[in-house]
């Protein structure tokens, strides 16, 4: 008779099988040791599977990490299996790109149907690239950004002296700072928490042996004061001892798991592709070779989703801003020798270099190219110091959600006067599938100095064009400088009525000065950074029908145009539009700024108000900042 889970591909109700463990026995039975294999091989084949579905949606996602760590998670289901007074049955894990591992014990505990985890990162499927409590039914804890977890888990020990708090761990995720201060407390307080750290030497731009020499998993914990027991992650009989060991020690410990990445994945295994999703065809390869002819089928079936809108006022063809950055950089070195350019910039990177564009820095001046970890605070602050000497640039760039980690170290650079150029990229939620916990939307924290001398600056070019002309313009500028830009590619801004590049040849970028798209006389978008395009969208149609509504590109976001300000807050309405946080972004400011002016239009800013819904250009959507919704809300000024 056919289960719950025969339409989903993998039957895997049918051939799982429960296993109840108690950690006070270290030794397997030979019955324990084939069930846990059989189901370590079957949940392994199902994160295989489903993540692959997010590869052929178009929407990425991660395989490598739950796939490797499933061997720990048979293990803790089993120690909950056996008791549920002795352990808090929540399998938390500091490393939330691997949800996938949420939504299999989801799905496993009955919470979802398995024929859902094929929505994988979907909008609106409710299955995000990061763990939301309150969102995804049977998910207990929303992971937030990489490598905070320990640190909030040390209170959840404190609320349940009495249970064993276990969380996943990664090599990666280790190397963020939090980890450091919550082992402390962990150790003084004699915490009951058990970190399973995943060590496989893989992160996203490659391998922590090459790029944090001298880095060791074991002897940072140890120096803590944890108790560390090592084991290969592959042998289940020695992981399965060294965990029992780590539970039966009192106080805090860790087991650091040692394996390849993605073992036994062709194509795959110790490489760094295998941190991000399998690619179909590994997955497809992967799943005949095992027997899954219906899984291959429905993989197969799946089809990339497409918003089809077509923009005016731009250019069809869309370039990635984030890595125009990268290119832009190696224009303005080019005139220097190598000795030259390494005497006078740092880059710094943060294990993201290919996701924003420093790794064409590296490729093509590797001599001012510093690999570093997943360490921002630190690097950051690298950066900084090495652009306090005077005739030096510091370059640092990570997500802009990561900005949030950084506010202490930067007012420490602009205390000490040090010149850094910051490149904020996957800001707003355009493309952000990864979801809340990855929305760059308070890039204003950084804007945090006393208007006295404050020489920081936020720039958000709108097009590919204008990003080349800001970063040529100012490379060398002293202060801090934050070049923001989005994950979603973004077409070049066209002038009214043709096919011009309004950001054409010849152009200069002028710092501080808003830029006119269109003029008009009924009232003013302002707009930047990726929300310039539908902007035009928006204010084009407008005009083509009757309503002479005029745009403002705000590419410096934090310094008051005076002349430009009157021009537009002397009309009869000011809409700013932006994919910031509305509680904290320009239009927070902005009417500010038009009354101690004595400038009172019509006034109103949309921005990001909601918790992500998935996807890729459906948050812009969601959000209500699609040209659309820009339409509605010009004529509610109207």
């Amino acid at each position: 008779m056919a289960s719950a889970t025969a339409d989903f591909g993998i039957d895997v109700f049918a051939r799982y099988k429960p296993v109840t463990l108690d950690p006070a026995n270290p030794k397997l039975s030979e019955q324990q040791k084939s069930d846990l294999l059989s189901n370590i091989s079957l949940l392994r084949d199902t994160i295989v599977y489903f993540t692959s579905s997010g590869a052929a949606r178009g929407v990425s996602g991660h395989t490598g990490g739950p796939y490797d760590t499933i061997p720990e998670v048979c293990i803790l289901e089993a120690f909950f299996q056996h008791s549920s007074d002795k352990f808090l049955p929540i399998v938390y894990d500091e490393a939330g790109h691997r949800v996938a591992t949420q939504y299999l014990l989801s799905a496993l505990h009955k919470h979802i149907p398995f024929e859902h985890l094929l929505h994988y990162r979907e909008a609106n499927s409710k299955l995000p690239g990061h763990p939301e409590l309150g969102l995804t039914p049977g998910v207990a804890f929303s992971s937030g950004r990489l490598g905070h977890m320990w640190a909030f888990l040390n209170g959840v020990c404190l609320a349940y002296p009495e249970k064993t708090v276990f969380m996943l761990g990664s090599d990666g995720s280790q190397q963020e700072g939090d980890n450091a201060e919550a082992a402390r407390l962990a150790v003084a307080k004699d915490l009951n928490i058990k970190i399973l750290v995943d060590d496989n030497n893989v992160t996203i731009a490659g391998h922590p042996s090459d790029y944090l020499k001298g880095y060791s998993l074991v002897s940072t914990l140890e120096g803590h004061g944890l108790k560390v027991f090592e084991a290969a992650g592959e042998d289940i009989d020695q992981l399965y001892a060294s965990i029992c060991s780590a539970v039966t020690h009192k106080g805090p410990a860790a087991v650091v798991c040692k394996r390849k990445m993605a073992p036994g994945i062709k194509g795959l295994e110790g490489s760094t592709h295998a941190h991000d999703v399998i690619p179909v065809k590994i997955a497809t390869q992967y799943l005949e070779e095992r027997g899954y002819t219906e899984a291959v089928e429905k993989l197969k079936a799946i089809t990339p989703n497409s918003l089809a809108y077509l923009y005016s006022g731009s250019s069809k063809d869309k370039y990635a801003n984030r890595i125009i950055f990268g290119e832009a950089v190696v224009k303005v070195l080019e005139p220097l020798s190598k000795e030259e350019a390494k005497e006078k910039v740092l880059v710094i990177d943060s294990d993201l270099e290919g996701s924003t564009g420093l790794s064409v820095i590296h490729k093509n001046r590797p001599e001012v190219f510093l690999s570093s970890g997943i360490m921002e605070r630190g690097n950051f602050s690298a950066a900084a110091g090495f652009g306090s000497v005077k005739g030096k640039v510091g370059i640092f760039s990570t997500f802009s959600a990561f900005a949030e980690m950084i506010i202490s170290e930067i007012t420490m650079a602009r205390l000490n006067y040090a010149n850094v150029l910051c490149h904020f990229s996957h800001s707003g939620v355009d493309d952000m599938a990864d979801n809340t916990c990855h929305f760059g939307v308070n890039t204003f924290f950084a804007d945090n100095a006393l208007i006295d001398g404050d020489t920081t600056r936020l720039y958000f070019p709108a097009d590919a064009n204008q990003m080349r002309a800001t970063v040529s313009k100012v490379f060398w500028d002293e202060g801090i400088r934050l070049i923001i830009s989005t994950r979603a590619k973004v077409p070049l801004i066209l002038k009214e009525n043709t096919e011009e590049p309004f950001y054409g040849e010849g152009y200069e970028f002028p710092p501080s000065k808003d830029e006119f798209i269109r003029v008009g006389s009924a009232g003013y978008v302002v707009a930047f950074g990726e929300m310039v395009y539908r902007a035009v969208d928006a204010v084009d149609r407008l005009r083509s029908g009757g309503v002479d509504v005029g745009l403002v590109n705000k590419s410096t976001l934090n310094v008051v145009d005076e002349d430009a300000i009157r021009k537009y807050g002397s009309s009869p309405f000011v809409l700013v539009l932006e994919s910031l946080n509305q509680k904290t972004g320009l239009g927070s400011k902005m009417g500010t700024w038009l009354l101690e002016r004595q400038l009172t239009p019509k006034y109103k800013y949309i921005g990001t108000t909601k918790e992500g819904c998935g996807g890729l250009g459906e948050q812009i959507f969601h959000q209500g900042l699609d040209p659309q919704s820009v339409i509605k809300a010009i004529r509610s000024l109207q």
